[in-house]
């Protein structure tokens, strides 16, 4: 039995769908419809309920897939350990992002640590602070930026940035010429803001309630660009943070909000309890020290 069959079983487990589990893995689908056919052939089992619109595992494919997913993982912190060994000579760093914060720096320090470790890959993906914890809790991802507060007793963390957010306008609007605005102020207007996955959009409600009253929300998103289309085009106002405010456009518009001012607060996240890669380790004194050294 190949490890790759059982990693070929899982995906189609994760997709329910063997064409889907192809493409994820980039493989065709014959190839991996006959290994899964050669893993039920070698087990003596059928893995699969093929005869629904749906795929779905069998009693015994539950039980191998319990058993799938402990080899795997075993077999992953085998290849972390052998990355140890090798000295950072090769390795990947998977990263979460929010694509709500001004990276510059952040990315400025991933160039840094690739010229010193030039063997050591890294991949970035862009996800709301609620799925990134998700995808650190659950060994998906290595390390995480998330909005503070986390859940301290799932995570580690570096705080490394902290921030107001801006009211968003068109040009015309009549609050565009001010200073400072109440957020009281904004109970009659229209919202657009990050999608549910943000915590972001938690923090708005919330504080919008605070100033008495519940936002009207007439349209959520997870791209903050597509969100300054929008507000240029009178569709609503948004809140977004200041470092990002410094790289929009000149058809919006931003003013300060009071009473009460909205602060978000960025923090690096690892897992307590996942195996954490030499290289991840590594990566994080880096950031650190460097965040520091220019702080």
């Amino acid at each position: 039995m190949d490890i790759k069959h059982l990693q070929y079983f899982i995906e189609v487990s994760n997709f329910k769908s063997f064409s889907k589990a192809a493409d994820y893995l980039f493989i065709t689908q014959p190839t991996i419809s006959k290994m899964i056919k050669n893993l039920e052939t070698e087990l003596g089992v059928t893995l699969f309920d093929r005869s629904r619109k749906q795929l779905s595992l069998t009693d015994a494919g539950r039980i191998i897939l319990e058993q799938a997913k402990l080899i795997d993982k075993a077999f992953n912190n085998l290849e972390t350990e052998l990355d140890n060994l090798l000295e950072l000579k090769k390795g990947k760093i998977r990263i979460g992002l929010p694509p709500i914060f001004d990276a510059h720096f952040f990315l400025k320090v991933v160039g840094l640590f690739h010229e010193t470790y030039p063997g050591i890959t890294f991949q970035l993906v862009e996800d709301g602070s609620k799925r990134i914890e998700e995808d650190v809790e659950n060994g998906l991802l290595d390390v995480g930026v998330i909005v503070l507060p986390t859940k301290n007793e799932l995570f580690n963390y570096f705080a490394f940035m902290e921030e107001d957010l801006r009211l968003l306008l068109p040009p015309s609007h009549s609050l565009a010429s001010k200073n400072e605005v109440n957020l009281a102020e904004l109970a009659e207007e229209s919202f657009i803001l990050f999608n549910k996955d943000f915590v972001m959009n938690d923090r708005i409600i919330m504080s919008c309630k605070q100033a008495g009253f519940t936002p009207h929300i007439i349209s959520e998103s997870s791209q903050w660009s597509f969100i300054e289309e929008m507000v240029a085009s009178n569709l609503g106002v948004s809140l977004l943070p200041e470092s990002i405010c410094r790289h929009l456009k000149q058809h919006v518009q931003t003013v300060k909000v009071a009473n009460p001012s909205i602060r978000w607060k960025l923090a690096l996240i690892w897992s307590k309890e996942h195996y954490l890669s030499y290289a991840a380790k590594e990566w994080l004194q880096f950031f650190q020290e460097q965040y520091t050294d220019t702080n």
